[in-house]
Protein backbone atom coordinates (compact mmCIF):
# COMPACT_ATOMS: atom_id res chain seq x y z
CA UNK A 1 0.00 0.00 0.00
CA UNK A 2 1.31 3.43 -0.97
CA UNK A 3 1.75 5.87 1.91
CA UNK A 4 0.23 9.37 1.94
CA UNK A 5 3.78 10.76 1.77
CA UNK A 6 4.64 8.78 -1.37
CA UNK A 7 1.35 9.76 -3.03
CA UNK A 8 1.73 13.45 -2.19
CA UNK A 9 5.37 13.56 -3.28
CA UNK A 10 4.53 11.86 -6.58
CA UNK A 11 1.73 14.38 -7.25
CA UNK A 12 4.01 17.32 -6.43
CA UNK A 13 6.78 16.01 -8.66
CA UNK A 14 4.33 15.25 -11.50
CA UNK A 15 3.25 18.91 -11.41
CA UNK A 16 6.89 20.07 -11.39
CA UNK A 17 7.50 17.98 -14.52
CA UNK A 18 4.95 20.16 -16.39
CA UNK A 19 7.11 23.29 -16.05
CA UNK A 20 7.81 24.50 -19.61
CA UNK A 21 10.98 26.27 -18.44
CA UNK A 22 14.01 24.04 -18.90
CA UNK A 23 17.48 23.89 -17.43
CA UNK A 24 20.44 21.67 -18.22
CA UNK A 25 22.11 19.78 -15.39
CA UNK A 26 25.04 17.47 -16.03
CA UNK A 27 24.24 17.51 -19.75
CA UNK A 28 20.60 16.56 -19.23
CA UNK A 29 17.68 18.91 -19.89
CA UNK A 30 14.87 18.88 -17.35
CA UNK A 31 12.00 21.11 -16.23
CA UNK A 32 13.37 23.88 -14.03
CA UNK A 33 10.96 23.19 -11.14
CA UNK A 34 12.06 19.54 -11.05
CA UNK A 35 15.65 20.76 -10.69
CA UNK A 36 14.68 23.39 -8.10
CA UNK A 37 12.66 20.92 -6.00
CA UNK A 38 15.51 18.39 -6.05
CA UNK A 39 17.97 21.10 -4.95
CA UNK A 40 15.63 22.03 -2.10
CA UNK A 41 15.47 18.42 -0.96
CA UNK A 42 19.29 18.14 -1.13
CA UNK A 43 19.68 21.21 1.08
CA UNK A 44 16.98 20.01 3.45
CA UNK A 45 18.96 16.78 3.91
CA UNK A 46 21.99 18.89 4.90
CA UNK A 47 20.05 21.33 7.08
CA UNK A 48 17.72 18.88 8.81
CA UNK A 49 18.23 15.20 7.93
CA UNK A 50 15.40 14.10 10.25
CA UNK A 51 12.80 16.55 8.90
CA UNK A 52 9.12 15.74 9.41
CA UNK A 53 7.02 14.64 6.44
CA UNK A 54 5.08 17.95 6.37
CA UNK A 55 8.37 19.86 6.18
CA UNK A 56 9.74 17.54 3.48
CA UNK A 57 6.60 18.10 1.39
CA UNK A 58 6.58 21.87 1.96
CA UNK A 59 10.23 22.08 0.93
CA UNK A 60 9.56 20.04 -2.18
CA UNK A 61 6.56 22.20 -3.11
CA UNK A 62 7.53 25.72 -2.09
CA UNK A 63 7.55 26.90 -5.74
CA UNK A 64 4.58 24.74 -6.71
CA UNK A 65 3.36 25.63 -10.23
CA UNK A 66 5.10 28.99 -9.89
CA UNK A 67 5.64 29.30 -13.63
CA UNK A 68 1.88 29.72 -14.08
CA UNK A 69 2.06 33.15 -12.43
CA UNK A 70 5.12 34.84 -13.96
CA UNK A 71 6.78 37.73 -12.17
CA UNK A 72 5.88 40.13 -14.98
CA UNK A 73 2.17 39.46 -14.42
CA UNK A 74 2.49 41.96 -11.55
CA UNK A 75 3.92 45.50 -11.69
CA UNK A 76 7.72 45.48 -11.88
CA UNK A 77 8.01 47.50 -8.67
CA UNK A 78 8.88 46.58 -5.11
CA UNK A 79 5.20 46.58 -4.04
CA UNK A 80 4.42 44.54 -7.17
CA UNK A 81 7.09 42.02 -6.22
CA UNK A 82 5.71 41.68 -2.69
CA UNK A 83 2.14 41.31 -3.98
CA UNK A 84 3.32 38.59 -6.39
CA UNK A 85 5.16 36.71 -3.64
CA UNK A 86 2.21 36.97 -1.25
CA UNK A 87 -0.20 35.68 -3.88
CA UNK A 88 2.13 32.81 -4.81
CA UNK A 89 2.59 31.63 -1.21
CA UNK A 90 -1.17 31.58 -0.65
CA UNK A 91 -1.88 29.84 -3.97
CA UNK A 92 0.91 27.29 -3.59
CA UNK A 93 -0.17 26.47 -0.03
CA UNK A 94 -3.80 25.92 -1.06
CA UNK A 95 -2.87 23.67 -4.00
CA UNK A 96 -0.46 21.56 -1.99
CA UNK A 97 -2.78 21.28 1.02
CA UNK A 98 -5.35 19.74 -1.32
CA UNK A 99 -2.76 17.32 -2.71
CA UNK A 100 -1.95 16.26 0.85
CA UNK A 101 -5.63 15.71 1.69
CA UNK A 102 -6.15 13.74 -1.53
CA UNK A 103 -3.11 11.61 -0.65
CA UNK A 104 -4.63 10.65 2.70
CA UNK A 105 -3.14 13.17 5.14
CA UNK A 106 -5.30 14.54 7.94
CA UNK A 107 -6.66 18.09 7.83
CA UNK A 108 -4.11 19.06 10.50
CA UNK A 109 -1.09 17.63 8.65
CA UNK A 110 -2.27 19.11 5.35
CA UNK A 111 -2.77 22.50 7.02
CA UNK A 112 0.72 22.24 8.51
CA UNK A 113 2.22 21.81 5.03
CA UNK A 114 0.31 24.89 3.90
CA UNK A 115 1.45 26.94 6.90
CA UNK A 116 5.06 26.03 6.14
CA UNK A 117 4.73 27.00 2.48
CA UNK A 118 3.26 30.34 3.58
CA UNK A 119 6.25 30.68 5.94
CA UNK A 120 4.04 31.38 8.93
CA UNK A 121 5.76 32.25 12.21
CA UNK A 122 9.18 32.67 10.61
CA UNK A 123 11.85 33.09 13.30
CA UNK A 124 9.55 31.51 15.94
CA UNK A 125 8.80 28.19 14.21
CA UNK A 126 11.88 26.00 13.77
CA UNK A 127 10.51 24.19 10.72
CA UNK A 128 9.52 27.44 9.00
CA UNK A 129 13.04 28.70 9.67
CA UNK A 130 14.49 25.54 8.13
CA UNK A 131 12.36 26.11 5.03
CA UNK A 132 13.62 29.70 4.82
CA UNK A 133 17.22 28.53 5.23
CA UNK A 134 16.75 26.02 2.42
CA UNK A 135 15.21 28.64 0.11
CA UNK A 136 18.14 30.99 0.79
CA UNK A 137 20.71 28.23 0.27
CA UNK A 138 19.20 27.22 -3.06
CA UNK A 139 19.16 30.87 -4.13
CA UNK A 140 22.86 31.22 -3.29
CA UNK A 141 23.80 27.91 -4.89
CA UNK A 142 21.60 27.87 -7.96
CA UNK A 143 20.28 31.34 -8.80
CA UNK A 144 22.58 33.98 -7.37
CA UNK A 145 25.26 34.06 -10.08
CA UNK A 146 22.75 34.51 -12.89
CA UNK A 147 20.73 36.99 -10.82
CA UNK A 148 23.74 39.17 -9.99
CA UNK A 149 24.62 39.63 -13.66
CA UNK A 150 21.38 41.53 -14.21
CA UNK A 151 21.60 44.01 -11.34
CA UNK A 152 23.91 46.72 -10.07
CA UNK A 153 26.28 45.92 -7.23
CA UNK A 154 24.53 47.99 -4.54
CA UNK A 155 21.23 46.20 -5.18
CA UNK A 156 23.00 42.82 -5.08
CA UNK A 157 24.73 43.65 -1.80
CA UNK A 158 21.40 44.71 -0.28
CA UNK A 159 19.76 41.45 -1.40
CA UNK A 160 22.63 39.41 0.01
CA UNK A 161 22.37 41.21 3.36
CA UNK A 162 18.60 40.61 3.47
CA UNK A 163 19.10 36.95 2.54
CA UNK A 164 21.71 36.55 5.28
CA UNK A 165 19.41 38.21 7.80
CA UNK A 166 16.64 35.69 7.08
CA UNK A 167 18.86 32.72 7.87
CA UNK A 168 19.67 30.89 11.09
CA UNK A 169 23.20 30.27 12.34
CA UNK A 170 23.12 26.77 10.86
CA UNK A 171 21.93 28.28 7.58
CA UNK A 172 24.91 30.66 7.67
CA UNK A 173 27.31 27.75 8.18
CA UNK A 174 25.89 25.91 5.18
CA UNK A 175 25.86 29.09 3.07
CA UNK A 176 29.59 29.51 3.60
CA UNK A 177 30.07 26.00 2.16
CA UNK A 178 28.25 26.80 -1.11
CA UNK A 179 30.62 26.64 -4.07
CA UNK A 180 30.57 29.90 -6.02
CA UNK A 181 32.51 31.72 -8.68
CA UNK A 182 35.23 34.10 -7.50
CA UNK A 183 32.99 37.10 -8.35
CA UNK A 184 30.00 35.73 -6.40
CA UNK A 185 32.21 34.90 -3.43
CA UNK A 186 33.65 38.42 -3.50
CA UNK A 187 30.15 39.92 -3.43
CA UNK A 188 29.09 37.71 -0.52
CA UNK A 189 32.20 38.72 1.47
CA UNK A 190 31.59 42.38 0.67
CA UNK A 191 27.94 42.13 1.76
CA UNK A 192 28.83 40.42 5.02
CA UNK A 193 31.55 42.95 5.76
CA UNK A 194 28.85 45.60 5.91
Amino acid sequence: MTSPYTKALAAIDAAHALDPNKTTVAGKELPYEVHYAQKCTEYLDKRSPTASEPLQLAIRAQHFRRWEVPRDSYPMTRPGYHAWRTFLKKRQAELVEQICKDAGYSEADSARVGALIRKEDLKQDEETQILEDVACLVFLDDQFEQFERGHDEEKILGILRKTWGKMSERGHELALEVRMSARAEELVKKALAG
